[in-house]
């Protein structure tokens, strides 16, 4: 019981709330940030291998040590306890800090390679056992991320291993990641010398069908055409299909790798979200301004393409490409939607800037069987499913009323209903018909005759 007890007051960083298993794993990770740090500032480059080995098995391992400390003696349920009081997840000093320290790797990640030399050279033995070649800093970021999602995976599914649809969507998007993501570009690129993310295209991939990119992707053979094909296809096909049956839940939280991130190293954040009308009113704006962009940039590409280059010139279509790229590709994708995830929230790039998001969004909120139906006359109005809510929906609001919820920015994650303690909110799809947006209940709490009609 006690180290339950202690398990449930995290928070408090007094050493008497931790546990022995606990105390180990921080020891592990501690060893593996320390490996990490000595490796960055050039220490150790002679014996990368052990210091790569060190580094791993102190994050991954001592994570996981730690995690099961957490987690794994406590009974199935809810677990957020305290999460309000912990720095880190609150806003606080170490969560400030842990902000600066993201939004500095991605800055120089992005801008200055040559201060992550030595991180980069850390990863050379797992570089050259998979790849044949010596690492980049494209190779030590997939790799990180990959880790990432995998541990804090794990973590997240201890967390909510009292939900199998958690569980199941868990385990997809640590799949997509490892095998899409990771796995296949490096078979891909050693097969062929070109490693394609077959997870990502259009308008996610903003330039995937950029006149550009299409020439230098066809350059690899069959593998190249195969890849524009699929591209188009999951865009213009698939994607319209599979939103209508089972809302942008198939993509965004189940194989999305940016989403995948949000929901694993993000999950502890996710409480963050801005739940105000201003904010959602920014949303829409924004966030459909930047598919606006897209789109009219991609069309004019093409266009100007094939008029050969006389609609904007060879410099100006080249200016266009690469301030998207920057604002958008480099600046808010990575450097505010992740860099910021102990700030805005976990998913502050699908909320405000994902246009594959919107994409799905405007197909989910007016052609689309997928829902959240509400059982008000349940509801308590604790307010867990709108605190939880990474999508800043005022979830309670919907269920008050007894009303489905039907919103372009939902992602089916499925947390509002994890967390509920009455079982109010469930994910469905059902009959595309007048009643998807909800039926309101009479003033005894209770479903109108009328509308039991309709049902049946």
């Amino acid at each position: 019981m006690s180290e339950i007890n202690s398990s449930l007051s995290l928070a408090n960083p007094h050493p008497a709330n931790y546990n022995g298993t606990q105390k180990l794993g921080l020891a592990l990770i501690a060893i593996g940030v320390l490996s990490l740090a000595l490796a960055w500032v050039g220490i150790g480059k002679d014996q990368a291998l052990y210091f790569f080995i060190a580094m791993l098995a102190g994050l991954m391992g001592g994570g996981l040590i730690y995690f099961y400390g957490t987690y794994g003696k406590l009974p199935a349920g809810i677990k957020n306890n305290r999460v309000f009081f912990s720095s880190i997840a609150s806003r606080g000093a170490l969560g400030w800090m842990l902000g600066i320290i993201l939004t500095g790797f991605y800055i120089s990640l992005y801008f200055f390679p040559k201060y992550l030399n030595g991180l980069i050279s850390l990863f050379d033995p797992l570089s050259q056992l998979v790849r044949g070649k010596d690492s980049d800093q494209w190779f030590v970021y997939g790799t990180f991320y990959t880790i990432a999602v995998l541990v804090m995976g794990i973590k997240f599914m201890m967390k909510y291993r009292h939900n199998r649809y958690q569980l199941i969507r868990t385990s997809s998007v640590t799949f997509f990641q490892l095998i899409l993501a990771w796995t296949l570009p490096i078979i891909m690129e050693n097969l062929y010398n070109y490693g394609p993310y077959l997870s990502y295209f259009w308008p996610l991939d903003y330039d995937a069908i950029f006149p550009g990119s299409l020439s230098y992707v066809l350059k690899s053979g069959k593998l190249g055409q195969f890849v524009v094909v699929w591209g188009l296809i999951m865009t213009f096909v698939a994607t319209p299909i599979l939103t209508y049956f089972f809302g942008k839940r198939w993509y965004c939280s189940w194989v999305c790798g940016c989403g995948g991130l949000a929901e694993t190293a993000g999950d502890p954040f996710r409480h963050l979200s801005d739940k105000s009308l201003r904010a959602w009113k920014i949303e829409r704006w924004l966030i459909h301004s930047v598919l606006a962009f897209i789109i009219i940039l991609t069309v004019l590409l093409l266009v100007d393409n094939a008029a050969t280059g006389k609609v904007l010139g060879d410099a100006a279509g080249k200016s266009l490409a690469k301030t998207y790229s920057f604002l958008i590709g480099s600046i808010f994708a990575g450097v505010i939607g992740t860099g910021f995830y102990p700030i805005l929230g976990n998913r502050a790039w699908c909320r405000f800037g994902c246009p594959m998001a919107a994409y799905m969004g405007i197909i989910q909120r007016f052609k689309s069987r997928f829902r959240i139906t509400t059982n008000g006359a349940q509801c308590i109005s604790c307010g867990n499913c709108s605190t939880y809510c990474e999508m800043g929906i005022d979830v309670r609001w919907y269920a008050q009323r007894g009303q489905n919820i039907v919103r372009a920015s939902c992602v089916g994650c499925g947390i509002c209903s994890a967390v509920c303690p009455r079982g109010v909110l469930k994910l469905e799809t059902g009959p595309e018909n007048a009643q998807r947006t909800g039926i309101q209940l009479d003033s005894h709490g209770l479903i109108p005759l009328e509308a039991v009609k309709i049902l049946d």
